[in-house]
């Protein structure tokens, strides 16, 4: 039997696995698959793995998504692990240092039960992405791939920037004058995002977002995730977002991102060039896989 514990972040939702004692997964990335169908198993976007700490950090976080692929890093994915290390008392500071496959992540939980996190610095260089998108020149972060042209089916283009946050992310905007363009999106958008996951452009695979903007500090997505498809919110897309939407002057570096699950408050600030994600984090219930 394997305890386990449901969180969500937003209505991000994941199985928690204590795996401190074993260096490995407890589940393959087969079993994940079929721990997340949410018919046949317990159903979540994804199984986080719980490990000893490594390279000078508390705590490892590992990563299956539903699809059974692993990604390098999620944002509300950290948030739920550090609410469950706080929860379950296996931290005794507010502030704790997770490794994850894009790096060393720092998690803080506020006195207001609202978490923050560094996520780190924005990645922008397109081979680095990866992306197979020519970058420009851009005088504030050098070589990216700003509003590029993207033509996803012989019908449809769109204007992408393309930012890593440890994971790949294609970031499309909607003019704020069509309201009814973000309906026209969802509305095709079950068609549009395996097409975009899997676009040649993105060796990798790419977690897409579609963006409307409704001021400079208050924006809502949708998100296609690599691995997971639609979810109710992305804590890497959310930082993506403000990135893509300063370096094309639409958001300011302190932003309001509404996604389907809720909000989340990200500041990409200019004295360090980290972004800094905050959100909340729930338990949902726990349970004993047999």
């Amino acid at each position: 039997a394997l305890p386990f514990s449901k969180y969500h972040g937003l209505g991000n939702d994941f199985i928690i696995v204590d795996n401190r004692h074993n260096p490995h997964p407890l589940c393959s990335p087969a079993q994940a698959k079929q721990l997340c169908d949410r018919h046949f198993g317990v159903g979540a976007d994804g199984v986080i793995f719980v490990l000893s700490g490594e390279v000078g950090c508390e705590f490892t976080m590992r990563i299956y998504n539903s699809d059974g692929s692993e990604p390098q890093m999620c944002g509300n994915g950290i948030r739920c692990f550090a609410k469950y290390l706080h929860d379950k008392s296996l931290v005794t500071t507010g502030r704790i240092s997770v490794s994850t496959k894009a790096g060393p992540i720092h998690a803080t939980l506020n006195e207001d039960g609202m978490i923050e996190v560094a996520m780190g610095r924005p990645i922008l260089t397109p081979a680095l992405i990866p992306t197979l998108f020519p970058g420009v020149a851009h005088e504030a972060v050098g070589n990216a791939v700003i509003n590029a042209s993207w033509k996803v089916t012989p019908l449809r283009t769109f204007h992408v920037t393309a930012v890593s946050m440890g994971n790949p992310h294609a970031v499309s905007w909607l003019q704020v004058v069509f309201i009814d363009d973000m309906d026209e999106i969802l509305a095709t958008f079950n068609e549009l995002g395996p097409i975009c996951e899997r676009h040649d452009m993105f060796p990798e695979r790419v977690n897409t977002e579609f963006v409307q903007v409704y001021e400079r500090g208050h924006a809502r997505m949708v998100v296609w995730e690599r691995g997971a498809g639609p979810t109710m919110a992305c804590g890497t897309g959310a930082c993506a977002v403000v990135v893509a939407g300063v370096l094309n002057g639409k958001l300011d570096r302190q932003c309001t991102v509404t996604l389907p699950g809720g909000d989340l408050c990200i500041e990409w600030r200019e004295s360090d060039d980290i972004i800094y994600m905050t959100g909340p984090a729930r338990k949902v219930f726990e349970g004993m896989i047999s």
